[in-house]
């Protein structure tokens, strides 16, 4: 019986591996504070869309990451709805060199959640019986160069938009 223990499998063992695991609505909340009388407003409304990346270490290679979005839509003063909604998933990186990995669960990560977030926000969005909104495409790779520069420079508090 041959040895598992070869260099050829001990080599195999070490090679950098990434999967999704799962996904998930983490969150998602719609409010309609002006229902019904903004369904009588005639003005275009205003939209607003700011998107935020998280995540956190959940075991030795395994990690959340969490894209959420809000999006807020006015006619003048008056909020038309209000979308908040966090889509998460679950990966494994096993064998990922330090210098590496920052950027993976940063960029790659929300990037692969983005689509589940976008239909998720546009289902709620369409259940209102007001107007589509589809969200934009998102460049993570520039969220993230947005977010080491203020990391460098004092923090002000605000979140990074999209």
């Amino acid at each position: 019986m041959a040895d598992q223990n070869t260099p050829a499998a001990d080599q195999e063992a070490q090679q950098p591996s990434f999967s999704l695991q799962r996904t998930y609505i983490k969150d998602l909340s719609i409010e309609m504070p002006n229902a019904p009388q903004i369904f009588l407003e005639q003005e275009a409304p205003s939209v607003e869309v700011s998107i935020n990346v998280g995540g956190q270490r959940l075991a030795d290679t395994v990690y959340e990451s969490t894209v959420t979005a809000t999006v807020t839509t006015r006619i003048g003063d008056k909020v038309m709805y209000l979308v908040e909604a966090t889509q998460a998933g679950i990966f494994e990186a096993a064998n990922i060199p330090e210098e590496q990995l920052e950027p993976l669960l940063g960029i790659v990560c929300p990037t692969m959640l983005y689509p589940y977030l976008r239909a998720a926000v546009a289902d709620a969005i369409n259940r209102t019986s007001l107007p589509a909104l589809h969200l934009t495409e998102v460049n993570f790779q520039s969220l993230y160069e947005q977010r080491l520069a203020q990391q460098a420079a004092p923090a002000d508090g605000q979140p990074l938009q999209a």
